[in-house]
């Protein structure tokens, strides 16, 4: 028996130093001893491990809110979201090693200024509450202990980052390279020449030519991928004809939305307030007596006209003030004071919207259309059950518009079809990514509609004809030569512009420039395309620019660059905007420096275990 009993307890701890092996394997690594609560430490600073999982948590939603899509774990791994976010950790515990080792801390006052000013730990009174404080802690798995040591390591984490960036600035040299680059001042004269600037018309192409453009420019005439699919679909449309609404139910509609359909005269109004009766009454002699302007006295109340308009009311609103509003024919009039429930105030009536009534009988075909495409959507959405199982249980899209309401079609779909259900977002994003090894399921359209579809076969992306496209290949060839034509003219009176100067050519070839003046590369001119403007900026005083594209030549000539204003309000924008981004840049490099180099002063250790066994709880 004893042998026996000696046996088992050999057995028994055998399986259990397997078990353990086991959950060591799950990096368990505190079974027998302490828990593990970090994932590595920098100098004598632990990393959190439950820190470091709500940081990875945060920003793998905060990816998957940016992608529209929940992510996974293997995702954010791939994505290098984790390794990142060690980063991170890795960072903050060598700032906060620092900021002990040289005494940098926060006292509780600034801790509580903190914690009070978080709205979420604010209560229906809108101040502080501590048992909201204790709740929204207990969701996050915190204790305010914690919390609070984490609200001192940031701000001191924060007072060290702060200081290493303190007093970084923008270069003298490179914001003047900027400065000068971005606001210097160009000025040209631009000379437009078109086809009616030639010597002669440019002939037709012949048949070499329109060859030889098809050929040039084969992506122009290719169609697209083609794909053959047939769908089943239904939609409110397809059955608002076959609902019935009553007249008693048009008719409850209607009386519910009267004031839609039947409005009284109303009047466009502005209102200014005043205090008192005497400052109204004075304000209203002003304009009486001509001295002041309605307008005039909304802005000495340091207000807007937006802040007076009162959009278009009924005399009833206008509550003591309605009638002597609506006593006032001309627009622009204005009357006062008169009391309202904020004060005495005074009118100005700006335009007369007559009384409209539109009957039930006008509105009745209004009416239901509503009415049927509500149902309609409805009738869609009770059936989409049944469309649904019979899917499922094998049926093909024929079966589907024999055995139910929906009606089969076929289409040879591309990126550019845009007709029937090829006009619906949904279809078309379908249609795209089908394959034909997919089978058929139900998916819904934006109006309530459903539909079902199958890719029966593919055509691939192929040159058109050229007899299919003559027309535009014509076209195509015909403004190629126009363009090889203004190219050769503009190239020979540009010399001519150069040598006479622009006022001078201008008279002699009967032209009209366009003067452009202080322009700087903040600037945007539709009229003048970007390639073109480059070469001006870069062009030699009195240099010439040609430019020729959709059938036009553009003939410039450059003048003499002026520097950059520094008084001129978008140069001073422009300065403190380089200050900004490149003096952040600088302090955020210098950041990064001192970082890595107190990581390496400090030593870092991470524990693989520790790291894997919190990486399990999101798989």
């Amino acid at each position: 028996m004893a042998k026996k009993k000696s046996a088992q307890d050999i057995l028994m701890w055998g399986l259990m130093a397997l078990l353990i092996a086991g959950l060591g394997g799950f990096g368990i690594d505190g079974f027998l001893s302490q828990r593990v609560t970090a994932i590595g430490t920098v100098g004598g600073r632990d990393i959190d491990a439950q820190a470091y999982s709500r940081a990875l948590q945060t920003e793998m939603r905060a990816f998957g809110e940016q992608i529209g899509q929940t992510v996974s774990f293997e995702q954010a791994r791939a994505f290098g979201i984790d390794a990142a976010v060690r980063r991170q950790m890795v960072t903050q515990a060598a700032l906060e090693n620092e900021a002990d080792r040289i005494g940098i801390s926060v006292g509780d006052e600034n801790v509580q200024r903190t914690l009070t000013s978080i709205r979420a730990f604010q209560g229906p009174t809108g101040s502080f509450d501590m048992e909201t404080y204790r709740f929204q802690l207990e969701n996050i798995g915190q204790t305010p202990a914690q919390f609070e040591a984490d609200v001192r390591r940031d701000a001191a984490r924060g007072i060290l980052q702060a200081a290493t960036a303190a007093g970084i600035e923008t270069p003298d040299n490179l914001r003047s390279a900027l400065v000068g680059f971005y606001g210097t001042r160009h000025s040209f004269d631009l000379f437009t020449l078109t086809e009616a600037n030639l010597d002669a018309p440019v002939a037709a192409p012949d048949e070499a030519a329109i060859q030889a453009y098809y050929e040039a420019n084969i992506e122009e005439f290719t169609a697209p991928e083609t794909r053959a699919i047939t769908y089943a679909w239904l939609t409110p449309e397809m059955l608002r004809e076959t609902v019935e609404v009553d007249d008693t139910t048009l008719r409850a509609l209607y009386d519910e939305r009267i004031e839609t359909y039947v409005q009284p005269e109303r009047r466009l109004v502005e209102r200014l307030i005043y205090p008192d009766e005497a400052a109204a009454q004075a304000a209203m002699d002003r304009i009486t007596e001509g001295s002041a302007s309605f307008d005039d006295l909304v802005s000495e109340r340091n207000l807007t006209l937006e802040d007076a308009d009162l959009g278009d009311v009924s005399e009833a609103q206008l509550g003591a003030a309605g009638a002597p509003v609506f006593a006032l024919d001309d627009p622009g009039s204005v009357t006062g004071p008169h009391a309202t429930n904020l004060g005495p105030a005074l009118f100005r009536m700006n335009a007369i919207l007559n009384a409209q009534e539109v009957t039930f009988d006008e509105a009745r075909e209004e009416l239901h259309a509503e009415l049927a495409g509500d149902r309609a959507r409805r009738a869609i959405a009770d059936q989409q059950e049944g469309f649904d199982d019979l899917l499922a249980g094998g049926a093909t899209l024929e079966d589907l518009a024999n055995e139910t309401p929906m009606v089969l079609g076929t289409i040879d779909w591309s990126v550019e079809s845009a007709e029937g259900i090829a006009a619906y977002t949904e279809f078309g994003e379908a249609a795209q990514v089908i394959t034909e090894d997919d089978f058929p399921e139900l998916l819904r359209l934006s109006d309530g509609g459903v539909f079902a579809l199958r890719l029966d076969s593919i055509t691939a992306p192929a040159p058109r004809p050229v007899d299919e496209v003559r027309a535009a290949a014509t076209a195509g060839a015909r403004a190629v030569a126009v363009e090889r034509a203004l190219l050769a003219l503009a190239q020979g009176l540009s010399v001519e512009l150069a040598q006479q100067g622009a006022q001078d050519f201008a008279e002699a070839q009967e032209l009209t420039p366009e003067t452009f003046e202080a322009i700087t590369r903040l600037d945007t001119l539709p009229q003048v395309p970007q390639a073109m403007l480059e070469d001006l900026f870069a062009a030699d005083s009195d240099g010439p620019v040609v430019h020729v594209s959709d059938e036009r030549a553009l003939l410039a000539l450059a003048g003499e660059p002026q520097a950059a204003d520094l008084e001129d309000e978008q140069t001073q924008r422009l300065v403190a905007a380089i200050d900004e981004q490149i003096g952040s840049a600088l302090a955020q490099d210098v950041y990064e420096y001192f970082a890595r180099a107190l990581e390496s002063e400090a030593g870092i250790s991470l524990n693989q275990a520790a790291i894997d066994a919190v990486h399990v709880n999101f798989n």
